[in-house]
């Protein structure tokens, strides 16, 4: 199946949060994290010249999360500062905050709907990281019928093997074109 060319996107921006980016807690996605913002915004103007539709969604975590009983340490509790959006992305007044209770930016929010009511049918996704919360996003996109788009220049992973490894799986996929990684330059010609 071949999609029809007149599709109309959404970029979806991932935890790009303050937390992930305290030069003292000297995170390893901290300095891919960074390499991956002037892509984005240049994305994120194309997409709105297109008539396309900017969502910034965050981590909200709350500090007895269960996904806090393993290795993860709390970060970016809801109403906290560490989980706003960094400064550096160019967030406009219409685009919408989306804060997340968990990895995906549709689980337990409305997101589907919201994008639905925008006559959006397609999903490009951005941000970090590439192997959890961008991964999880791209494949509830696809699970909520939304075609969607790793894009491999505005995501970023702990190192740069992790991300071409989770990059990799999905390159020459079933789903294809439905789900596809590909690059920023790519979709902005599609737009």
């Amino acid at each position: 199946m071949e999609t029809n060319g007149n599709e109309k996107t959404a970029l979806l921006i991932i935890d790009m949060v303050k937390d992930n980016f305290v030069p003292e807690k000297h995170l390893p996605i901290t300095e891919h994290a960074l390499r991956i913002i002037n892509p984005i915004n240049k994305l994120a103007l194309r997409v709105r010249d297109a008539g396309g539709w900017v969502v910034f969604s965050t981590d909200a975590f709350r500090e007895d999360d269960f996904i806090f009983h393993g290795r993860m340490r709390p970060h970016a509790l809801a109403g906290t500062t560490g989980a706003e959006i960094i400064d550096e992305l160019d967030r406009r007044p219409e685009d919408l905050w989306l804060p997340k209770p968990k990895f995906s930016a549709f689980f337990d929010t409305d997101l589907a709907d919201q994008l639905s009511d925008r006559k959006i049918t397609r999903c490009a996704v951005a941000g970090i990281a590439t192997n959890f919360c961008v991964l999880t996003t791209v494949m509830d996109a696809i699970c909520n019928d939304f075609q969607a788009v790793m894009l491999e220049d505005c995501t970023a992973a702990f190192t740069p093997q992790i991300h071409e490894n989770t990059l990799s799986l999905y390159r020459r996929n079933p789903l294809h074109p439905l789900l596809r990684v590909d690059s920023s330059n790519v979709l902005t010609g599609e737009l």
